[in-house]
């Protein structure tokens, strides 16, 4: 599990260069999460392009690591692959996190 961080001026992308969050890499990701996230301030993307199948520990992975953000900081997602946005609607955590179709996108939108 590999987690890549870019820091931009509207927000930090972090980029799971993965094709699974499930319950043998979920506490990888966790803590990979919680070192990125306390590293930088304010808002997060976490781009899932690369992840096609997330399970129960993977979802409960990313659920924790929005929760052990500090005030003022937020965790959005982006690019969620038909699987894992199944997952995401399914749970109701797409009432919970704020969705985005591409990363990349957001951050073009958000510095001009």
């Amino acid at each position: 599990m590999e987690l890549i961080a870019e820091q931009h001026d509207a927000a930090t992308v972090i980029r799971v260069n993965a094709s699974r969050i499930d319950a043998p890499t979920a506490l990888q990701f966790k803590e990979e999460m919680r070192t990125l996230t306390t590293q930088a301030v304010g808002r997060f993307i976490l781009d899932l392009q690369q992840v096609d199948f997330i399970d129960s520990s993977g979802l409960g992975a990313v659920v924790a690591s929005m929760k052990q953000l500090q005030p003022g900081q937020a965790l959005e997602l982006a690019a969620l692959q038909p699987i894992v946005d199944k997952v995401f609607r399914l749970t109701r955590m797409d009432t919970i996190f704020r969705i985005h179709g591409d990363a990349d996108e957001v951050i073009a939108t958000n510095t001009r």
